[in-house]
């Protein structure tokens, strides 16, 4: 059975195709477009007709991939930009209408949910641990062990929001830093209080931004062939201090940072440091699985219950 999965994320839209059979999951295509659906007016939960355009041209391309490797099962998934977008349900119209794509719009809880089977699916959760995958529109986590999670939640707190909201100089001056923080402070009390209930050990960074550092911390190490990989969390602290106090052009000019991330990197890196500060995590790990692998995961188990029957 070969089925498609397409990840509609607020900055890059996802395709993958993969062959499901009673053994697993064998990914026999990929591709990804930086469509930026979130790009001017995210938090005023707003669409642009640029972006819009942008995204309905993407899943143009991705249907004409789905048609000619004869995929028989096709999941969309619409996230944060979509979700809370007042133009949100016309473009899951138009979707269907001009792209043949239909799109299902889920909530954080069911993103949280995709996110921890696809980081499972590597076997790099050995332990008590804190999940963390940052968007574009939200950033979710998930606290858990090998059994399975414990505690999860979505924050609209995507680093392209927080970019849009907070970052006005270049470098990004020590008040909008502060202002961060502070905004960080008010919207994650309830992650601290459950980091103190069930004491994760390590911070395992889902895809995205993660993907990024150990990409920049990892230079020989080609990514694509890893499900997983430990990164060493000075190295962390090093680069992230270096990203944080460089400008926009130096950004540009480091190796193995995508134009897409050369200002969300740092907020990521902000935002990833507060976090690490605030639960005194010491270790981090990286998953390349996220939500898309645990959705393709998902019609993996779900074919094998039916051809059970």
């Amino acid at each position: 059975m070969r089925a498609a999965v397409i990840d509609l994320g607020t900055n890059t839209f996802h395709l993958i195709i993969a062959d499901l059979s009673p053994a697993g999951v064998e990914v026999i295509y990929k591709t990804n477009l930086p469509v930026q659906l979130g790009q001017g007016r995210i938090n005023e939960n707003i669409i642009t007709p640029e972006a819009f355009e942008r995204g309905i041209q993407a899943l143009k391309g991705f249907k004409k991939e789905i048609d000619t490797h004869q995929v028989k099962i096709v999941r969309a998934i619409a996230t944060s930009a979509i979700r809370s977008a007042a133009n949100g349900k016309d473009f899951v119209i138009a979707a269907l209408r001009i792209a043949g794509i239909a799109i299902e719009v889920i909530s954080g809880h069911d993103e949280a949910a995709f996110i921890f089977n696809g980081v499972k699916a590597t076997g790099v959760i050995q332990q008590q641990s804190l999940i963390m995958d940052i968007g574009g529109g939200s950033t979710e986590f998930i606290i858990c062990n090998p059994d399975g999670p414990l505690w999860k939640k979505s924050y609209n707190i995507g680093a392209a929001r927080l970019l849009q909201a907070y970052f006005h100089t270049d470098p990004i001056s020590s008040a909008d830093q502060s202002a961060i923080r502070n905004h960080l402070d008010e919207e994650l009390a309830d992650l601290k209080t459950a980091c103190q209930k069930y004491l994760p050990q390590v911070l395992i960074g889902s895809a995205g931004a993660f993907e990024t550092f150990a990409a920049m911390l990892l230079k020989d190490a080609d990514l694509k062939t890893l499900s997983s990989a430990s990164l060493d969390i000075a190295g962390y602290h090093d680069l992230s201090e270096q990203l944080i106090a460089s400008t926009h052009a130096e950004r540009a000019a480091m190796p193995n940072l995508i134009s897409l991330r050369v200002d969300m990197i740092v907020v990521a890196a902000l935002l990833t440091n507060y976090v690490i500060s605030e639960t005194g995590l010491k270790a981090i790990s990286l998953s390349t699985y996220d939500l898309k692998m645990g959705v393709l995961y998902q019609v993996w188990e779900d074919q094998k219950f039916d051809s059970s029957k």
